[in-house]
């Protein structure tokens, strides 16, 4: 058990407790010779050269080690794993001897971002020894050279061996990797890094600035919670890999090495709240929802207290945790996939990885899987594969959410059974059509249509069979009207048309009348036959032109009036009636009408008196 929580607090980037398995020492090697270095080498495995010896204790300075008879160095191995615990410390002695001719400096790197304490002891100019620290529980600033892991640049005058000790406190059991290589290798190996980090990281900032943009959009909050967590993944990750000690906090020191698993336990607990809100088990496991809500929240309860707790009580608690988290977020997505649903599928392949990374990180310790770059940055890779497959899922479950309420507004705006414009909408456009008529004399025509015989399908074959006829009636209705033309369910059984730009009542009656005959015809292979019988009422604006709410209950009268069985089906309101203009001597003076009129009347001759006549009786 002991193993297993070590393991996993490795993989989060956090010191953990040392493991118990005794590591049995190799046997017994000579001083090596110095090893040549020449500007040609690649970088070098220094496990595979130098020697080790393990100070139980971790009291012994540079001096005692020194001595004879104190340290018992043996042959180290690459792949060998060393469990120190809080009290060890691990003893490395090289040899090493620069080319004559060559002139570029070496670097000796312990690449583990985690690592806690590398200390590398070296001769100055005049012979005495200083020494370096590195480790994440030191500020990267007080380093000998700033970067993601320990590096230390050599003192190897050219053609002189010089020996070099390196003592190395960490609280996991690993095996540490030591390398030496050129400072023209370094500077080529960080930029490579460097540059495989920031595509990721860019790709993860994109991500987050993507979710930004889209909850701002989609006024959606599950975007901004979703920016948030990848937010923190990707924090928790610059800090494993020692990017964030590096670029983005190299002068804090505060907490030492407790920022990774702080950072760890927040990332833990928002994928986890995450995974509930998208996966939805409110609605079928509501005490399951609660219980994995307050589990959410505990995880941030306990980041909040990791710093003041025992290391060892920490330790073990953070390491429960994200073994809970993942295991439950896992039951989870397994639940929604049971019940069908696809989202599920996608956070259990999001999760996949990361259980992968965990069983990396217990096998580890074990001595089963040797410190690598696979092993060490399985953790980054999978919550770097985890983050765009939620976000794949969190996509999914946005178009089901959007889409019911594009359905709940329609049933707003829209009859729930013919799809037609809302009643309150036609009024309120018939309020507009008016009031443009009135300003800028845009004619329009309205008309109401009746489904008369409604009612008496309706009680001889049943409501089924009443709504078919409605849908009948808006199918036949849309054969004839344009895009342009509103239409609308404004009754049980009738429709309101607003026609713009109709001028005359032909237009109007023609589409009356197709729309009469069409609904005569029999429908072949209907059962029952049932044929559709409208009437219609309609207005022109420009014949008749009042407030809506006015020609809605003029057009509801004529309708009204109409028997069921007349041979007139297609009928207008009459146009408003309107006073004759003045004659022209009207408008005159007093004085001049009288004057003008006598001479009129004497200028009329007996053919223009029977002409008049004549008018008078026509009209």
């Amino acid at each position: 058990m002991a193993s297993s929580i070590a393991a996993l607090l490795l993989a989060t980037g956090s010191c953990a407790t040392a493991a118990a398995a005794p590591v049995s020492p190799p046997a017994a090697a000579s001083i090596p010779a110095a090893l040549q270095l020449n500007d040609s080498l690649a970088p070098l495995d220094a496990q595979e050269f130098g020697r080790g010896w393990i100070d139980a204790t971790s009291n012994s300075t540079l001096e005692q080690v020194m001595q004879p008879g104190v340290a018992s160095f043996q042959p180290t191995r690459p792949d060998l794993i060393y469990s120190l615990g809080e009290s060890g410390a691990l003893w490395l002695h090289y040899r090493l001897q620069r080319g004559r001719t060559d002139r570029v400096g070496w670097l000796l790197t312990v690449p583990m971002p985690a690592i806690d304490l590398v200390t590398v002891y070296q001769q100055d100019v005049n012979n005495r020894w200083v020494g370096h620290s590195a480790g994440d529980t030191l500020a990267v600033a007080s380093w000998p050279e700033a970067g993601r892991y320990p590096a230390f640049r050599l003192d190897l005058p050219a053609g002189q061996p010089r020996d070099v000790y390196v003592r190395i406190k960490h609280y996991t059991a690993a095996n540490f990797p030591v390398q030496l290589m050129s400072a023209t290798a370094y500077d080529q190996h960080v930029q490579i890094e460097y540059l495989g980090l920031g595509l990721v990281f860019g790709a993860l900032v994109l991500l987050i600035a993507a979710c930004l943009a889209q909850s701002l959009v989609y006024r959606d909050t599950v975007y901004a919670w979703y920016a948030l967590y990848a937010f923190l993944t990707t924090l928790c990750v610059a800090a494993y890999t020692g990017v964030a000690g590096h670029l983005l906090w190299p002068s804090f020191g505060a907490l030492g090495d407790a920022i990774q698993p702080i950072l760890a336990l927040l990332a833990s607990a928002s994928a986890l709240l995450f995974v509930r809100n998208l996966t939805g088990i409110s609605a079928r496991y509501p005490l399951i929802d609660k219980g994995v809500y307050w589990f959410g929240l505990a995880g941030i309860v306990a980041a909040a207290a990791y710093p003041v707790l025992p290391r060892g009580v920490a330790l073990a608690m953070m390491a429960a945790y994200s073994i809970s988290v993942t295991l439950t977020a896992m039951g989870v997505a397994w639940a929604a996939w049971r019940r069908g649903d696809v989202v599920g599928v996608w956070v259990l392949c999001a999760y996949v990885p990361i259980t992968i990374a965990v069983v990396m990180a217990m096998l580890r310790p074990l001595g089963y899987l040797a410190q690598s770059f696979a092993t060490q940055y399985a953790i980054a890779v999978a919550m770097a594969i985890e983050v765009p497959l939620l976000l794949v899922a969190l996509n999914i479950r946005s178009r089901e959410r959007h889409g019911a309420q594009i359905r709940e507004l329609a049933l707003s705006t829209q009859d729930a059974l013919t799809g037609l414009l809302a009643p309150h909408l036609f009024h309120d456009r018939l309020r507009q059509v008016v009031t443009r008529f009135r300003r800028d004399r845009e004619s329009a025509a309205v008309v109401f249509i009746d489904l008369v015989n409604y009612q008496r399908i309706k009680e001889h074959y049943g409501s089924a069979v009443a709504e078919q006829s409605l849908l009948r009636s808006v199918i036949k209705l849309r054969r004839l009207l344009r895009d342009v033309d509103t239409v609308s369910r404004v009754g049980e059984a009738r429709f309101g048309l607003i026609l713009e730009g109709v001028r005359s009542r032909v237009a109007v009656t023609d589409r009356a009348a197709r729309l009469i005959a069409a609904g005569l015809m029999p429908l072949a292979g209907l059962k029952p036959d049932v044929t559709l019988q409208f009437h219609i009422g309609a207005v022109l604006l420009e014949e008749r032109v009042s407030d809506a709410p006015d020609l809605v209950d003029a057009l509801d009268e004529l309708l009204a009036s109409m028997s069921e069985r007349t041979r007139r089906p297609i009928r207008f309101l009459e146009p408003e009636v309107t006073q004759p203009a003045p004659l022209e001597a009207d408008s005159a003076l007093p004085g001049e009408a009288d004057s003008l009129l006598p001479t009129e009347v004497l200028e009329l001759g007996p053919r223009d008196e029977a002409a008049a006549k004549q008018t008078a009786t026509r009209h």
